[in-house]
């Protein structure tokens, strides 16, 4: 049955089931309660869901999810990553990208009849965020899992508010200059995006590289908020703003470019945008898609849980240290996957 869960703006916890219609036009997102996934390369699958119930908190069941023990593939290796990482700082040399997310899917091959529901509450329980969702409605293609700590867009009315999270480290004393830089890179680049279709002067900056603790990480998130203008819909706020700066780059026409070059998998729902939009109340959180697992089929048609992991490279990156950013934001989550870690 098709079922999803989510987190909603008063910190509650919405769960919906049944599907009264699939589309993949945001124009249809018109009345309703959809859940709405947009891959990172623009895909959009959205669900009016049948029935809608709210809650206080967070609810998960026991979990049967016994773990993904296959071996895991990466679509960029290590030595690859490196190398990516060094053909940016040239980018960024030649004056052409001033930031890039470079990113690498890995996946791992599991049985028929495993559920990401069942992974869901095992995210639920061992990495706890605020912008959680789990998506399983086998009608429209969707199996996620996600555990994001990112705002991509809260909208409220004609308020709407991004929330880019730059900077990652195990502790704030690690934080370095480059952290801050490029938060602050960031936040110029959605500032730009929202006025596009914001009312002139109600887009700015409530926040700026505010501290943000989650498991076994902490993070610098900055809050830009505007107004929309009158005639302003989905369809325009997500020209304007999509992909997501902070898992894109900035200029991000040319952060774009070099995604493209250099990785060599499409990104799908990671990094793209997973959430709720409420069209009768006007409301809406759509989470920037990081942390996230997902289930496809690969060439062979093996059914294979996905992840993806990655790091902005400024001209201030050390190569081998953005790799280990990859693996830092990867380990929990995998561990989790693997059932190698509980709580």
């Amino acid at each position: 049955m098709a079922w999803a869960r989510f987190s909603s703006l008063d910190g509650g916890v919405i769960e919906a089931s049944g599907v009264d219609a699939v589309t993949h036009d945001i124009d249809d997102v018109d009345s309703g309660f959809w859940a709405v996934v947009l891959t990172f390369e623009g895909d959009l699958t959205a669900v009016r869901m049948s029935s809608v119930t709210r809650g206080p908190g967070p609810t998960t069941s026991s979990s049967t999810w016994p773990g993904a023990s296959g071996e895991w593939s990466a679509s960029l290796g290590d030595t690859a990553y490196v190398e990516g990482v060094e053909e940016v700082r040239e980018r960024i040399a030649r004056g052409t990208v001033y930031q890039v997310n470079l990113c690498r899917i890995l996946g791992s091959e599991i049985p028929e009849g495993l559920s990401v529901r069942d992974l869901g509450d095992v995210l639920a329980r061992g990495n706890p965020a605020p912008y959680a969702a789990t998506i399983e409605i086998p009608e429209a293609g969707l199996e996620i899992a996600c555990a994001s700590p990112e705002v991509y867009l809260v909208r409220r009315g004609r308020t709407v508010t991004s929330s880019p999270i730059k900077g990652t480290a195990v502790t704030a004393d690690r934080l370095l200059p480059k952290d801050y830089a490029e938060n602050v890179m960031i936040v110029d680049l959605v500032r730009n995006d929202l006025q596009h279709v914001c009312r002139p002067g109600t887009v700015r900056v409530d926040h700026l590289c505010r501290l943000e603790a989650h498991p076994g990480l902490v993070h610098l998130v900055s809050d830009v908020t505007g107004v929309l203008r009158d005639g302003m819909g989905w369809r325009e706020l997500l020209d304007a703003s999509f992909p997501p700066g902070s898992v894109s780059g900035t200029p991000k026409h040319t952060a774009l470019q070099a995604i493209a070059d250099l990785e060599p998998e499409a990104r799908g729902p990671y990094c793209g945008a997973i959430g709720w939009i409420d069209a009768d109340r006007d409301e809406a959180l759509l989470a920037v898609g990081i942390r996230t697992f997902w289930v496809e089929r690969d060439g062979a048609g093996r059914r294979m849980l996905r992840f993806g992991t990655g790091a902005a490279i400024t001209w201030a990156s050390d190569p081998q240290g953005e790799l280990a950013e990859t693996e830092l934001k990867a380990s929990r989550l995998l561990s989790l996957a693997r059932g190698t870690a509980r709580g």
